[in-house]
Formats: C-alpha cells, sequence, structure tokens
C-alpha cells in the first residue's frame, strides 16, 4: 500500500505529499459536482438548481454530522499508527464498524421521514418544494453507502494511504455523471435519477476502499477476534467522533438558517446563490483537504510523542493555505462569470450577476477559511474535540446573524458576509485554543482530553 509515514521527515514536504492526493479528491469532487450542477440547470432547468440548492443545508447538517463523526473515528486509528501499535490499530478499526453501521440504522429513517417537515420549516418555495423534496429523500436513502465511503476512505488515510481513495472517488465520480446522463436523457428520471447517480456512485467508491482491506496490499491483517465489541475503544472513538460531527451539524444549523433567510429572497436569489457556491466549493475544498491532512498529521505524530513536529505542522499548514488562497483569489474572479453562466445560462441575467457578487466578497476571505481548517484541525488531531465544538458555536453565531441582517436590513449582501463572518468568529476561537493547550507544557497525546 502507498502509505505515507507522517513521523519523520520535513513536516512541510510529507503534509504537501499526504495532502495533494486529498486535494486532487476534492478538486474532483467539486468539478463532479460543478458538471453535475451544470447537468442539472442546462437539462432540468432553473427550478432544478434551486431544489437541489434548497437540499444541501440539510444534506449539511446531517451528512456533515456522519463526515466528521468517521473524521474522529479515525483520530485513535492515527494515534495507534503513529505508535505502531498494531493489535490496538485493529481494535480501533474494526470497531468503528460497529458504530457506523449504528449511524445507519439510525439516521436513514429518522431523516427519511422528516424530509417533508424539514423543507417546510425552511420556507422552501412551493414551485421547488416537490423537486426538492424528491432530491431529498432519495439522497437520505443513499445515508448508508455515504457512511461507507466516509468511513473505509478515512481508515485508509490514517494509515498513511491518501492515493488510492483518490483513485477510488475519481473512478466513482465518473460513474456518476455516466449515470446522470443515462437516467435523465435515456430513462427520462429527472431530478430523482440525480439523486440516484449519487446514491449508487458512492456505494461503488465505498466498496472500492473496502477492497483494499483485503488480499495482499491490506494496511494490517484483521482477525476473527478483532471484531469483538470493545467497550474502551468504543468510548475512545465516540469521545473524538461524536463531538467531531456535532461540531460540523452545530456549524450545519447556521447554513440551514441561513438557507432559510435565501429562501425568502426568492427562486432567483435560491439559485444564484447556489450556484455561487458550486462555484464557491470548487476553490476552498482543496483547503478542507489541507486541513485534514493536518488532522491526520497531527494525530500520528501525537502518537509519536513529536511536540515539535506538531508546531511545525502548524507553521507548514499556514504557509500552504495563505499561498493558495491568493492563487484561488485571482482566479476565481477571473472566470466566475464563465462557471456561474454555465451553470445558470445566458438568460438569467439578475441571477448571474447576484452570483458574482457573492464569489467576489466571499473569495476575499479565502485566507480567513484556509486558517480556520488548520487550527481547527488541530485541535481535532491532539483529540480535543470538545474545544472544537465551540468554532462549530462560533459559526452558527455568524451566519445566524448575518441572515437577520439579511432579512432586516442588508438583503443579499447579508447573506454574501455570512461565511466569512462565520469563517472569523470560529478562526479566533480555534487560534487561542490551539495556543493554550501547546503552551500548557504538557505533549497533546497526555493532555486532559475528552
Amino acid at each position: 500500500m502507498d502509505a505515507i509515514d507522517l513521523t519523520h521527515g520535513s513536516p512541510l514536504k510529507k503534509i504537501l505529499l499526504f495532502s495533494l492526493p486529498l486535494v486532487g479528491g476534492s478538486i474532483f469532487q467539486q468539478l463532479y459536482n460543478f458538471i453535475d450542477t451544470l447537468i442539472v440547470g442546462r437539462l432540468l432547468g432553473i427550478d432544478a438548481v434551486a431544489a437541489v440548492g434548497v437540499y444541501y443545508p440539510l444534506n449539511f447538517l446531517i451528512l456533515v454530522f456522519i463526515q466528521g463523526s468517521c473524521i474522529g473515528f479515525s483520530i485513535p486509528l492515527s494515534h495507534s499508527v503513529g505508535k505502531q501499535a498494531d493489535q490496538e490499530s485493529r481494535e480501533f478499526l474494526t470497531n468503528a464498524v460497529w458504530l457506523c453501521l449504528i449511524m445507519a440504522l439510525i439516521f436513514t429513517p429518522v431523516m427519511m421521514l422528516s424530509a417533508h417537515s424539514l423543507l417546510v420549516a425552511l420556507n422552501t418555495p412551493k414551485s421547488i418544494l416537490e423537486m426538492a423534496l424528491t432530491f431529498t429523500t432519495i439522497s437520505f436513502f443513499g445515508i448508508p453507502a455515504n457512511i461507507l465511503y466516509n468511513y473505509s476512505a478515512d481508515a485508509l488515510r490514517a494509515f498513511g494511504d491518501s492515493i488510492h481513495p483518490l483513485y477510488f472517488l475519481m473512478a466513482s465520480l465518473v460513474l456518476n455523471i455516466i449515470l446522470d446522463l443515462v437516467f435523465v436523457l435515456v430513462f427520462h428520471l429527472g431530478i430523482a435519477g440525480i439523486a440516484w447517480a449519487t446514491v449508487i456512485s458512492e456505494f461503488v467508491g465505498g466498496l472500492l476502499n473496502l477492497m483494499l482491506f483485503r488480499g495482499s496490499r491490506q494496511p494490517i491483517t484483521v482477525r476473527r477476534a478483532d471484531w469483538r465489541w470493545r467497550g474502551p475503544r468504543i468510548k475512545r472513538m465516540c469521545v473524538i467522533g461524536l463531538p467531531m460531527g456535532l461540531e460540523y451539524s452545530v456549524s450545519a444549523i447556521g447554513a440551514i438558517i441561513m438557507q432559510d433567510a435565501i429562501n425568502l429572497l426568492g427562486p432567483t436569489i435560491v439559485a444564484a446563490q447556489s450556484a455561487a457556491e458550486k462555484v464557491r466549493q470548487l476553490f476552498t475544498l482543496p483547503m478542507e483537504s489541507v486541513g485534514a491532512a493536518i488532522a491526520t498529521y497531527q494525530a500520528q505524530n501525537d502518537g509519536a510523542q513529536a511536540r515539535q513536529r506538531m508546531k511545525a505542522g502548524i507553521f507548514s499548514g499556514i504557509w500552504i493555505q495563505v499561498i493558495y488562497s491568493a492563487v484561488a483569489f485571482v482566479v476565481i474572479n477571473l472566470f466566475k462569470t464563465t462557471f456561474v453562466t454555465m451553470i445558470l445560462g445566458h438568460h438569467a441575467a439578475s441571477a448571474v450577476q447576484s452570483a458574482n457578487q457573492y464569489i467576489f466578497i466571499i473569495s476575499f476571505f479565502f485566507p480567513v477559511h484556509g486558517l480556520l481548517m488548520i487550527f481547527r484541525n488541530t485541535l481535532q488531531g491532539w483529540g480535543h474535540s470538545l474545544y472544537a465544538i465551540v468554532s462549530g458555536i462560533g459559526e452558527l453565531l455568524g451566519r445566524s446573524l448575518a441572515s437577520i441582517l439579511a432579512i432586516t436590513s442588508l438583503g443579499f449582501v447579508g447573506i454574501c458576509y455570512a461565511n466569512p463572518v462565520a469563517w472569523g468568529f470560529s478562526l479566533i476561537y480555534c487560534v487561542v485554543m490551539v495556543v493554550w493547550v501547546f503552551r500548557r507544557g504538557h505533549q497533546a497525546a497526555t493532555a486532559p482530553k475528552l
């Protein structure tokens, strides 16, 4: 297996080598999302774009809890890999599977049954409610596939393998695009076809990740006895993973509040913001991938008790994010009209103008987002998930404040500043907490945790 040992060598070089496949995956993921939205907009119309856009805050609420929890479950695994404790690694790997099964059994029926109520509570425009409900219900049916993909990929990365999850992600996204076209153009399934394509391709991606845990290329040999339920391992993963999931979801509540404000501004603004967010995410997900690399780097070096490497990793991550943010700001503003027009078409002039305004304002604050990913993931990699939850509350407050201002006085401009304000609140807190934890004079591995 093409694994990278993050406990030795130049921190900057190792972080770059480990994060490049993650960045490549995130770029490819967002390129797919962009193409997916383009297919929806061109083949199904602007109302379909708005309907998909309404779903994403709900996706942000539940699926980011899953994503955050899966990352958290993999942190004790990364820690064990860093200190070369194979038996402990096997136990964390297998017991996390039991936790993933429990999440799938709980969240899938609950979210499917509550989809309509959630969309109505969000003031979804009646003209797009039926389409939004179709897309949302099918997407929630695919929660087990999402869990399968996320944990299998995170487990591989915990062992230092970030390249194979990239290959399998690319394969599943190509499949997704093919299924989009087949389901819409051949079987005429409309927006339901778009949702089913995502569920199926995500399931395939998860199965491809699982292939590496069998055969000659497996990162570790799992025995039958390793599948026993082990309370201490389960507790440790829940103590780290569930607060991380909660942190992501608390932040998502702010996104839902913001979506409610956007919905009140009408379908045109909904479509404009949805298209602009697709473009924005194309450029900011690489920053989040670097953050994910930092979490694994910090967890492995925490296990190895390499204090100076942990500090060096923070500064290396900062340099990467600042340089990338400057390049991204230039590129996104040079091509923003082209990107947005590709999604919305030339006849949606007012929506294109609003989307361009959103992109310009939010891209100015890219460095804030990038630094947040470094400091938040450092806390998470050290196992201080409870501290990181408060950063999610900061994002909730930031988005809520901007949404209130959007409704009462600022209008769409308030929506444009919602994410930057949220990032800023959260970043200030995370910087303070990282400095405080580090200056306590203890190894992060031995500092009091949850």
